[in-house]
């Protein structure tokens, strides 16, 4: 194993010297070649797929939660044109929710806010949109999912009827279901109501907030897309009416099903700005840090390089992932500025070796040097990077997987053009430095041992180099100030007891922080801090979180395959696993479950003398199920 690494290091180091060697005889096929190359794959950002569904970017490609919904499509697949129930929807389709709160009083029950609510019913409701081939033009109603022949309707708008009544307090509203004693319609409050307060005999005495839903069909990939165009009229309309301040007695909030998608996109882009100052500062650091006393030596615009290596080879990284058909999603924006550190890295050790060769070699040899020296090194921090990235390739999620390979496709680049432009730019730096060249104007110089007769400035900002006569002059041969200091200074203090005891008190101060960090941590994520803060769906999150936590979700409860549903041992069986969900302190109460086992052996057995039938063998129970249950009005 040792003789193994052994000999890669030996060979390693071979070929990079050759390579230096190659570089400095011929810089202007490494500048130009990796320059052409950047611009080829630049261009493949000409077909960049976005890809910004939550769903699909974070969630596990093969979770159960994705086998169990296959399952229950494959027994139950939605009909949004015809047979809409909301009750057992299992992806969010497309959709607009509208919550209401009063503005200026502290209940939603009054004549002149349902007034206010009908009015924004019909906004949303005559909100148009143009699409298809024949620039068909269509409203809600053209759109809707439909139950048969009828809209899911917001029958909680009825209650305009009664309003006065109840507002008046002469009709009384029973949570958590009512008739509507005008219309009939069986209102389910805790659909529609957020907050809501009642007193001890479960009469509704406080409506704080109130919310609408307005589903469209979404069963083809056309209608899906169509409906994703509504949602944008629904959301302008709605926000149009509330900016204008149309509503004098109701506040809104919207959100469409492409919401979070868009504002979590939209706020991952929030860092594109900084990429410009981000670079700047990187390459400021770059080019002060390269920089020394000595006017020939200070390599400033290697510094600056150094970053335009990272830089192009990134964006080129990312044209040739974007050619290979990889999708692109927002958190990629975070990778240009771990690569722009990592080719730094790369660049300051380049440097570091050359600063390491003699000065008075020629280019050639100590380029190659430089490289054989470097490169081994850098070789290794690129592998291993590499491997971090494609060990993440195998990662469930595939945002995970998307942002790793767009890494390491970065990293295999920078390592690249380091090895071929970045080393060009070397071997140009290295003719200008051996020909006596100051490091930024290129104009030849002085070195400091022959320009005792020049003016101040020309010692200052000018001079540098060595005498080639005289190359060995201590006066043009200093030492870098800073490894001076971290020699003599530094070290010197690292190795004195009390420092070593501070140091390891400081650090265990951190480790015991980070420890104490650990337990502190919090699971979840508030949906507010995934939209930018100007967001119009910040607004609606908070009313969400605050108003409608009570009863937030649907549980679906599938039993796959074939059961005597006849027999009353399996009635019984699944009876008592209704029950032990309906036992959960995470569930509400029984009153909103929804069995239809339970519903159907119960109205029969309650109405066995006026049916006149009987339901305990096979033929009787799907003839009764058949009969007097699966008709057309119910689910």
């Amino acid at each position: 194993m040792t003789c193994g690494i052994e000999c890669i290091d030996k060979w390693l180091t071979k070929a990079f010297y050759r390579l230096g060697h190659v570089v400095a005889k011929h810089p202007g096929y490494f500048l130009i070649v990796p320059v052409f190359l950047t611009i080829i794959c630049i261009t493949g950002f000409q077909r960049v797929q976005f890809e910004i569904d939550p769903e699909y970017l974070f969630s596990p490609e093969h979770g159960p939660g994705k086998t169990e919904r296959a399952i229950v499509e494959s027994h139950f697949k939605m009909n949004y044109s015809s047979l809409f129930n909301p009750t057992r929807i299992t992806r969010p389709g497309r959709f607009g929710r509208v919550i209401v709160i009063p503005k200026h009083s502290r209940t939603m029950l009054s004549v002149e806010i349902w007034k206010e609510l009908r009015v924004l019913d019909d906004i949303i409701r005559n909100a148009t949109i143009t699409w298809g081939p024949e620039n068909t033009i269509y409203k809600y109603d053209d759109i809707c999912a439909r139950w048969i022949d009828q809209c899911f309707p917001n029958d909680i708008l009825n209650l305009d009827y009664v309003m006065e009544d109840v507002a008046n307090g002469t009709l009384k509203l029973t949570f958590p279901i009512m008739f509507n004693p005008v219309t009939w319609d069986a209102h389910t409050f805790p659909v529609y109501f957020g907050g809501t307060e009642i007193d001890e005999d479960g009469l509704i005495t406080r409506v704080p907030a109130l919310q609408l839903v307005y589903f469209v069909t979404a069963d083809t990939k056309a209608q899906d897309q169509r409906g994703s165009v509504w949602e944008e009229a629904f959301l302008n309309a709605v926000g149009k009416a509330e900016d204008s301040g149309r509503f004098q007695h109701i506040s809104t909030a919207r959100f469409g099903s492409r919401t979070l998608d868009i504002e979590l996109e939209n706020n991952t882009r929030t860092v594109v700005p900084y990429f410009s100052s981000a670079f700047i500062l990187m390459a400021v650091f770059s080019i002060v840090t390269c920089m020394m006393t000595d006017w020939v030596r200070s390599k400033p615009m290697l510094g600056l390089m150094g970053n335009v290596s990272a830089a192009m080879a990134t964006v080129a990284a990312f044209g040739f992932a974007i050619y290979m058909g990889i999708p692109f999603i927002g958190i990629n924006f975070v990778s240009p500025f771990l690569m722009c550190s990592i080719g730094i890295d790369d660049t300051f050790v380049m440097l570091a070796a050359w600063r390491r060769t003699p000065v008075t070699m020629d280019v050639p040899e100590r380029l190659a040097r430089t490289l054989s020296d470097a490169a081994v090194s850098i070789t290794i921090t690129s592998v291993t990077d590499i491997v971090s990235f494609c060990i993440g390739k195998f990662s469930p999620f595939p945002a995970i997987q998307i942002f790793c390979l767009y890494s390491g496709f970065a990293v295999c680049f920078i390592f690249v053009w380091h090895l071929t432009f970045f080393s060009a730019c070397m071997a140009l730096a290295g003719y200008a430095e051996h020909n006596n060249r100051h490091s930024i104007t290129c104009v030849k110089v002085k070195p400091v041992s022959m320009s005792d007769k020049e003016s101040w400035l020309y010692r200052v900002f000018c001079s540098g180099g060595v005498n080639p006569k005289d190359p060995g002059n201590p006066r043009d041969n200093p030492d870098n100030a800073i490894m001076v200091w971290c020699r003599n200074s530094l070290g010197w203090a690292l190795n004195q007891w009390y420092i070593k005891i501070m140091v390891l008190l400081v650090f265990a101060g951190y480790l015991a922080g980070a420890m104490y960090g650990t337990t502190t941590i919090q699971e979840g994520l508030q949906r507010r801090k995934l939209s930018k803060p100007d967001s119009y769906s910040i607004e609606f999150y908070d009313r969400d979180d605050f108003y409608f936590r009570e009863f937030p979700y649907r549980i679906q409860v599938i039993i796959s395959g074939e059961l005597d549903y006849w027999n009353v041992n399996v009635q019984d069986q699944i009876e008592n696993l209704t029950k032990t969900f309906e036992s959960s302190p995470f569930i509400s109460t029984p009153l909103y479950t929804e069995s239809w086992v339970r519903s159907f052996v119960n109205y029969v057995n309650r109405n066995q003398e006026e049916l006149n039938v009987t339901i305990d063998t096979r033929e009787s129970f799907l003839q009764t199920l058949n009969d007097l249950w699966l008709f057309k009005p119910n689910p």
